[in-house]
Order: C-alpha cells, then sequence, then structure tokens
C-alpha cells in the first residue's frame, strides 16, 4: 500500500473508532483533536500528490512493476489444468518450448493439429515445466469471445506489473488496451502465457483479419512466450513470426505406454503397441481405451481383446454417443465420436460447405492415399446432390487439411516424364469414426454407388495414358479397388473385374509388384466362385497371380502355383496352346530363380521349339523364351552359348519391338550378363550403361527395370576394378531397394551381398564380414538353404573370413558349400568347381598357418 493511501486509512479508523467507540479522554479535548486531523489531512494529501509524481516519472507511465518473485509466490487463479498421467512421445516438441521458454528473446509458438492430438496436455506439461524453472505461467482459454480475451490478457499482463493507471488510461480510452497490455509484455521477462483452444483465430480480435497481422491479442513480441494451442494449422494463419509445433499422431512404441500408463496389467508391451498402432496413435483414443480397461467391470479387461472388440463394437467402444456432446464443446473435445464436429461445424460456419460431405466420401474408401484427381465435382455432385464447382471442392479440401482433418501425404519425388499425383489421406480414426456415422444404407448406397462409378472412369483413364504418365496414379487406385469388385452384383461383375485386370496390367507394366498382386488375388478369388476353377479366366488370373509372385521375389510359391495351372491348362485347353506354353515358360523361369537351373533349361528348350512352330519365329512370346533360354544357359555356366543366343535375340528385339521396348532392355541387360561371365568386361559395362540410360528415360528412377541395370552397372564397375565408385553405387541401389522393393526382397539381397563384397575388396573385412553374416542368414530365411543365391553367401562370407585370418571357419563354410553344390549342383558344374577350388586354397593357407605356428613355438628344455 502506498504511503497516501495508508495515511488516508490511518484517518478513517481514527474517525470509525471515535464515532462507533468509547471515545479515550485526551478525544475529550476538541481542539487537540480537530488539529491533529488537520495536520494529517495535510500530510496525506501531499504524500498522495508526491505518489502521482513519482508515477508519472516512472518509465512506463505507471508505477514500478511488482517483482517477479513476488508474483509467483503469490499465484493467481488462471492456472493450467494438472497433467494426469505422464506425456509420452512428445519430447521434441516439449524440448523446443522449454528452449524458447528458457530463452531470452521471447516468442510466439503455436501448438496446433486435428482435435484429440493432445495439443492442451502438451500445453499443459510444458507450462508445469515452466512453473517448476521459476517463470510465471498464466493459462487463458479461448472461449470465441475476443471482448473476454482482452480481458484475460490484460489482467495476465496485470499479474506481471501492468499498472493501474496504465489500465484506467486504457478504460478511459486514451490509449488502446492491447497496444498498453503488448507495450508492458515486451519489458517483462521469465513469463508464460498460453491460450488454449483457439479454433476460430479470426475472431480473436480486436478487429477482423488473421492473427498474423500482429495487431490483435496475440502477438510474437513479448520478452516471455505466448503459447497458443489451435486446431489451424496453416502458416498463413499465424504469420512467419510464430513457431509452428504442427502434432502428429504418436508412434506405437509411445502410444502403447500411454495404454500401459492407464492399464499396467492389461497386456504386454507389443500388445499394447498393436493396439496403438490399430488406434492410429491418437491420444483421445488411446486415453479412452486406457480408461476403459482401467475400469474393473469392463467386459474386455486386455489389450488383445479390446483390440478384437474393436471389429465388431467400434461404434459402442469409441464411437458412441455422448449425452451432452453435441451441445457442449468441452464434452465434444473429450468424446472420440464428436472431437471432429467442431472444426467441421466451424468449416461450415466459414464458408466451407462441402468441407462435411467431402470428408464422408473420402471415408466410404479404404485407409489408403487417394488420389487427388478422383475427387472431382462431378463425383461430389452424384453422390450427394449438392452442388459443386472445382472451387468448392478445393475450398473443401484446403479447409479440411487447414483443420489437420486431411493430410497430403508427399509422395516420391517424380522422374523425368512422370507428373507429381496429388494425394489425400484421412487419418484412419477420423475416417472410421466418419465412416460408423454413415451407417444408414440410404443414402451410403447412392454414395458408394457414385463412388464405383467414378472409380471405374478413373481406371479407365489412368490406363489408356501414354507412357508411364498413369503410373503414380494406377498405384493410389489399387487399394481402393478390392471393395469395389465386392459391392458389384453378379450382373456387373465383369465390367468391374475387367477394371481390376486393366489396372493389374499397368501395374505390371509400372513395376508396382505389390498392388498388382493385391488385385491378382483379388480377381482370381472372385472368378473362381463366379466362374469356376477350370474356367479359362481362372486359369489366366491363377497365372497372373503367380506372376505377380514371383516378381515380389516369391519364387516357391510361384513355382508352384505355375505347375497347379500347367496342369489345369494341358488338362482343360491342351498340350499346345498358346496360354499352355506360357504357363510352362513361366514354370521354367521359377525353376531357375529357384537353383534348379538344369529343369528349367530343358522346360525352355521345349518351349521354345514349341512356340516357334506355333505362334512363330519373330513372335513376341517367342522372344521372350529364347531370352529366357540363354539367361538359364548363363546360370548353367553355359555363357558362350548364352551370348550367342542373346545377340540374336537382342536382335530380332530391336527389330520387332523397336529398341526402347522394355524387352529390348531386358535382352540388352542380358547379354550384358553372358558376355560378363565370358570376361568381356569393357563390353558388358558398355551394354550395362546403355540399358541404364533408356530405362531411366523409358522406365523411371525407380522401376524394378531400372534398378536392376543400375545394380549391373555396380557390378561392372567392380570387374573393371573401379571399386571405390561401384561402393557408391551399390550404396545408392541398395537403399532404393529397400524403399521401393522391401528388405527381404531377393534384389534387395543381391544388392546387400554386392555391396559387401565390394567392401571386402576395399579392404573394409570386419564390415564386409558383418554384412555377408546378415545376407546369408536373410537368404537361408527368405530363399532356403539350398538356393544358389544361399550358397554364393556361404560362399563370400567364407572369402571374407580368410581375409580376416579366419582360415579355420572359412575353411569349414567352404567345405559345407562343396558338400551342398555337390549334391544339387552335380560334381561337374562351374560352381561345383569353384568351390573345390576354393577349399582347396583354404586348407592350404590353414596348413600354411599351422606350420608357420609350430616353427615359432619355443623348444622346450
Amino acid at each position: 500500500m502506498s504511503g497516501g493511501s495508508a495515511a488516508i486509512a490511518f484517518l478513517v479508523a481514527i474517525v470509525t473508532n471515535y464515532v462507533t467507540a468509547q471515545p479515550p479522554e485526551w478525544a475529550e479535548n476538541t481542539a487537540l483533536v480537530w488539529s491533529a486531523f488537520g495536520a494529517l489531512a495535510v500530510v496525506s494529501l501531499g504524500l498522495l500528490f508526491w505518489e502521482r509524481r513519482l508515477a508519472a516519472g516512472a518509465p512506463d507511465g505507471g508505477v514500478r512493476p511488482v517483482p517477479l518473485g513476488r508474483i509467483a509466490v503469490g499465484g493467481h487463479s488462471m492456472n493450467p489444468p494438472a497433467v494426469s498421467a505422464r506425456v509420452r512421445g512428445r519430447e521434441a516438441e516439449l524440448e523446443r518450448i522449454g528452449a524458447l521458454v528458457r530463452g531470452h528473446g521471447g516468442g510466439m509458438v503455436v501448438v496446433c493439429g486435428a482435435g484429440g492430438l493432445g495439443k492442451t496436455t502438451l500445453a499443459a506439461e510444458a507450462s508445469a515445466r515452466a512453473r517448476a524453472e521459476g517463470r510465471v505461467v498464466v493459462w487463458i482459454r479461448w472461449r470465441d469471445d475476443p471482448a473476454q480475451l482482452g480481458q484475460d490478457l490484460a489482467q495476465a499482463a496485470h499479474i506481471l506489473g501492468l499498472s493501474e493507471s496504465r489500465l484506467e488510461e486504457a478504460r478511459t480510452g486514451r490509449v488502446s488496451l492491447v497496444d498498453a497490455v503488448w507495450e508492458h509484455l515486451a519489458t517483462v521477462e521469465r513469463w508464460l502465457i498460453v491460450v488454449d483452444n483457439v479454433d476460430t483465430p479470426t475472431q480473436v480480435g480486436p478487429g477482423s483479419g488473421l492473427p498474423a497481422a500482429y495487431r490483435g491479442w496475440l502477438r510474437p513480441h513479448g520478452a516471455g512466450v505466448l503459447l497458443v494451442t489451435s486446431r489451424d494449422t496453416s502458416p498463413q494463419t499465424w504469420g512467419p513470426d510464430a513457431d509452428l509445433l504442427h502434432l502428429q499422431p504418436l508412434a506405437d512404441d509411445a502410444g502403447g505406454a500411454v495404454l500401459l500408463d492407464a492399464a499396467p496389467h492389461a497386456g504386454t508391451e507389443t500388445e499394447a503397441g498393436a493396439l496403438a498402432s490399430r488406434l492410429g496413435g491418437l491420444p483421445l483414443g488411446l486415453n479412452a481405451a486406457g480408461t476403459y480397461l482401467s475400469v474393473p467391470t469392463s467386459r474386455h479387461r486386455t489389450f488383445a481383446a479390446y483390440q478384437h472388440a474393436l471389429e465388431a463394437e467400434f461404434a459402442d467402444l469409441l464411437g458412441a454417443e455422448h449425452p451432452g456432446a453435441a451441445a457442449d464443446p468441452d464434452t465434444a473435445r473429450r468424446v472420440v465420436r464428436h472431437t471432429w464436429d467442431l472444426s467441421l461445424d466451424q468449416l461450415h460456419s466459414d464458408g466451407y460447405t462441402l468441407a462435411r460431405p467431402v470428408l464422408q466420401l473420402l471415408a466410404l474408401l479404404e485407409p489408403a492415399p487417394v488420389p487427388r484427381t478422383l475427387m472431382t465435382p462431378q463425383l461430389v455432385t452424384d453422390a450427394t446432390g449438392l452442388p459443386a464447382t472445382a472451387a468448392s471442392v478445393d475450398a473443401a479440401l484446403a479447409g479440411l487439411h487447414q483443420y489437420g482433418l486431411l493430410h497430403t501425404p508427399e509422395a516420391d519425388e517424380p522422374g523425368p516424364g512422370s507428373p507429381a499425383v496429388g494425394r489425400l489421406q484421412l487419418h484412419p480414426l477420423v475416417r472410421e469414426v466418419t465412416a460408423h456415422t454413415l451407417a444408414r444404407p440410404e443414402p451410403t448406397n447412392a454414395w458408394l454407388a457414385a463412388i464405383d462409378d467414378h472409380l471405374a472412369r478413373s481406371v479407365d483413364a489412368t490406363t489408356s495414358m501414354p507412357g508411364r504418365t498413369g503410373w503414380p496414379t494406377a498405384r493410389l487406385l489399387a487399394p481402393h479397388l478390392p471393395a469395389h469388385l465386392d459391392r458389384n452384383t453378379p450382373h456387373s461383375f465383369s465390367s468391374a473385374r475387367d477394371t481390376l485386370a486393366d489396372l493389374a496390367d499397368t501395374l505390371t507394366d509400372a513395376g508396382a509388384s505389390y498392388e498388382e498382386f493385391l488385385l491378382r488375388r483379388c480377381v482370381l478369388d472372385a472368378e473362381a466362385d463366379h466362374l469356376g476353377p477350370d474356367h479359362p479366366d481362372t486359369l489366366g488370373s491363377r497365372n497372373n497371380l503367380a506372376n505377380a509372385l514371383h516378381e515380389l521375389g516369391e519364387h516357391q510359391q510361384a513355382a508352384d502355383l505355375h505347375r497347379q495351372t500347367l496342369t489345369d491348362r494341358e488338362r482343360v485347353l491342351g498340350l499346345e496352346h498358346r496360354e499352355t506354353l506360357g504357363s510352362r515358360h513361366n514354370l521354367a523361369n521359377a525353376l531357375n530363380y529357384l537353383g534348379e537351373n538344369q529343369q528349367a533349361v530343358e522346360l525352355h528348350r521345349r518351349t521354345l521349339a514349341d512356340r516357334e512352330r506355333v505362334l512363330g519365329p519373330d513372335h513376341p512370346s517367342t522372344l521372350t523364351s529364347r531370352n529366357n533360354l540363354a539367361v538359364a544357359l548363363s546360370s548353367l555356366g553355359e555363357h558362350r552359348q548364352a551370348a550367342g543366343l542373346q545377340r540374336e535375340t537382342l536382335a530380332n528385339h530391336e527389330r520387332v519391338l523397336g529398341p526402347d521396348h522394355p524387352s529390348t532392355l531386358t535382352s540388352r541387360n542380358n547379354l550384358a550378363v553372358a558376355l560378363q561371365g565370358l570376361g568381356e568386361h569393357r563390353q558388358a559395362a558398355d551394354l550395362y550403361g546403355e540399358a541404364l540410360l533408356v530405362a531411366e528415360r523409358v522406365l523411371g528412377p525407380d522401376h524394378p527395370g531400372t534398378l536392376i541395370s543400375r545394380h549391373n552397372v555396380a557390378n561392372s564397375l567392380n570387374h573393371l576394378g573401379e571399386n571405390r565408385q561401384a561402393l557408391g553405387l551399390h550404396l545408392q541401389v541398395l537403399a532404393d531397394r529397400e524403399r521401393v522393393l522391401g528388405p527381404d526382397h531377393p534384389d534387395t539381397l543381391n544388392s546387400r551381398s554386392n555391396l559387401a563384397i565390394t567392401l571386402d575388396v576395399l579392404g573394409e573385412h570386419w564390415q564386409a564380414a558383418d554384412l555377408l553374416r546378415q545376407v546369408l542368414a536373410d537368404r537361408e530365411r527368405v530363399l532356403g538353404p539350398d538356393h544358389r543365391d544361399t550358397l554364393n553367401s556361404r560362399s563370400n562370407l567364407a572369402g571374407a573370413l580368410n581375409d580376416l585370418g579366419d582360415h579355420q571357419q572359412s575353411a569349414e563354410l567352404h567345405q559345407r558349400n562343396l558338400t551342398d553344390r555337390e549334391r544339387i549342383l552335380g560334381p561337374d558344374h562351374p560352381d561345383t568347381l569353384i568351390s573345390r577350388n576354393n577349399l582347396a586354397i583354404a586348407r592350404a593357407r590353414l596348413s600354411e598357418v599351422g606350420r608357420r605356428r609350430w616353427w615359432q613355438l619355443p623348444r622346450r628344455r
């Protein structure tokens, strides 16, 4: 209390006591009392005027700020909510906020993302940590009322020392309140002000416009930190000086930890992680599941049981209506079923009238990225009956993206000639909850009919695109087509089946083996049901599925399916039917990849002779047979015969199909393989380089065929002794194959093996041996212990161990390899002869080392 105020209060106390109580003896002297009263009044008025003069001379035009220590101890009513459980998976975000709070520059951070991601929880945890470090923390909750926000921020500034006189100037209009608040906040450090749930930033005020202008209540200009939470993720909303923390769903391990914190006895870490993955890592869904499992009376008491129940009881567990959720925004934020309705309501009120129906349409598709080209105004109108234009659909998608309900995952950088394709994806829980709200037969059936019609149109447009321009869209469409086939009636089965088959053919050209496999399997199952197992179309689909398995590296499964199909085609179609010949050719390919090279050669010879007679010598299928016979001969070590056949095939391919046809590229690569086997390394390298340039131009940089060409170029560099350059290319191809084909694909294992061999040649023996052990274990698991590549891996590991000086283990591996190759390939196979030679060298070195060690032993006395 100031001096003037204290004096006045003392006078009031005296008068009050005089009036209401028994007066003391000195009070009976009236002259004395009034003289003292007058003197005190003069002193009080003097002190009051002196205090105002001091205030006028203060730097900010008001009283000096209250010391921060007193503020922190005193506390206030604007406290952050308590965090009831440990915050998981947000360490990086908390560290970024903490670094800003501990710094001296201040600023503004916006924690943004869709509803249910835990923005308020993160802000509360950051507030608790800031308070523990001695910062003043003020928590303000946005209630769609700019006037109330102004009062709250003024109160926060007053807590931080803004004077009553300055506030009085603002109240009387002599200064702007918002400017007075931020001018003061710019002079005070060590504070954190949180404004929570600013989901309508255009209404923050004062005035209209976005916060990005930094003239309203939310500014980045304080000496402390302003933390805002919002569903609005747009940088245009918050401006260049705001630090945006766009929250993402929790990783499986962090989500599993959230579940274990809530229900520690409900299962293992693995089971908790699996449930977290099923819930899409959404903290709101995780908390709902954890709370449910922690209640002793719940029907489902384990993570596994809860996950299983979601399939049949999703609406009851996560999508149930809440009595007050629809009317109370605070309740809606805590209920999975309703949390996104707030954003959709806001978008609708902002003029994005198609946001909700577009979200619902996307929810009826599969939980995979959707090509942007599918979401057309015509689809929206056909499904919903609402008028739609390109601009209104664009606006709806932009609004959904701005509020974090829709993601646009980045595609790989397209190569030359491959256009970038926009993609749309909902969070899996947003999609599933939305789909459950559309469970009524009408209008959902009409919407699905429109979706099916536009899926078929999109496939037609994609498959008719020239070159590889349609390949990215084809890959995006593939996951959405099995449901399209399932939804069609028997009357429309043929057209739906053809839609899937046409797209699968395009995926074959694109080298998209997994997506092709998905569609081929669906078509085969549907045809077996509708047409029967022996129908020619069913047999054709079985053949196509086996080819897709072959491209995925599942050579044993492919061989089994090809063998079954060949038997059935011989019985149904005859021995010389072109499709029977196709099955025999494909079986031979699979057998060659399984290391059964002699049987593959015999089948290829028979098929080639039949195709030359039935189809003619220049038919593309005949050329393919000649090419693959040469490949099988190379596998047998017959490189000269293979090279002669490949030269003939390459010339015919260039004449019949053209120099840039994919089959011609394959033939060129295979001729180089044969030449390399003959030791013609420079000629092979030139062919590999030529094939790579054409493949990158025609197929694209990530096509499996292009990766084969790049891998072959790296190998040719090894043979030419340019091992350092080869190493860089092997590293690139390995990374590309792991990304495109997966870590266990046989081609990926080949890249890993050749990288290890290159390291060994460069003297990195330890690193090479470790990598070769990994490759050997992977090949034994994926290909089997008797596969030719597995035997090669064992031989390569033995060589690396020999270079490390471990001659004993090297000799043991060579001995095992020789035994296996004699059994599998025969005693005279070139690879068997190599094994026999390697074993002899290993034994000689082992013997030499033994003699050297014996010679160095000290003599006994």
